[in-house]
């Protein structure tokens, strides 16, 4: 499981550092194999190739004739990219990529579990003041699947 918030740079050619704390595990379930694709959040997510790879067999088998679901079959699998991690846990981000998430010099890496997301730290800290000023999570605006969860 990937958690946690790491603020990391992006040199000229688009390549950033994978925080030591992550190398061994990825390096062990995937090789070092990744795949980055955009989010609808205006950042990027990035999947270790197993993981990727039940997404998009999910995705695959969505209805052709759905607007929505060719709509998402078309920016998460038409933009996917595979990364992969050198010896010194360095991996380059596509311009097109680097493009959609708004990505310069700075950067913040979010673990979420099976996944980690890439936001440019600017957006990211304006995304979670937003989050904090809307959130209000009272009993009554939570979908019934939080309605037990206990923090």
């Amino acid at each position: 499981m990937f958690r946690g918030v790491n603020i990391i740079s992006l040199d000229v050619k688009g390549r950033f550092a994978m925080p030591t704390r992550y190398r061994e595990q990825l390096s062990a379930s995937c090789s070092g194999k990744l795949v980055a694709t955009v989010d609808r959040d205006h950042c990027l997510l990035i999947y270790p190739f197993p993981e990727w790879e039940d997404i998009e067999r999910k995705l695959v088998k969505l209805p052709s004739f759905n607007k929505q679901a060719r709509s998402l079959q078309r920016l998460l699998i038409g933009h996917a990219t595979e990364l992969d991690m050198d010896a010194n846990g360095r991996m380059l981000l596509t311009p097109p990529l680097r493009k959609f998430a708004g990505l310069e010099k700075r950067a913040v890496l979010i673990g979420q579990g099976n996944k980690f997301e890439l936001w440019d730290e600017q957006l990211w800290n304006e995304k979670c003041d937003q989050w904090f000023e809307e959130g209000d999570l009272d009993a009554n605006g939570l979908p019934p699947e939080l309605e037990s969860l206990s923090l």
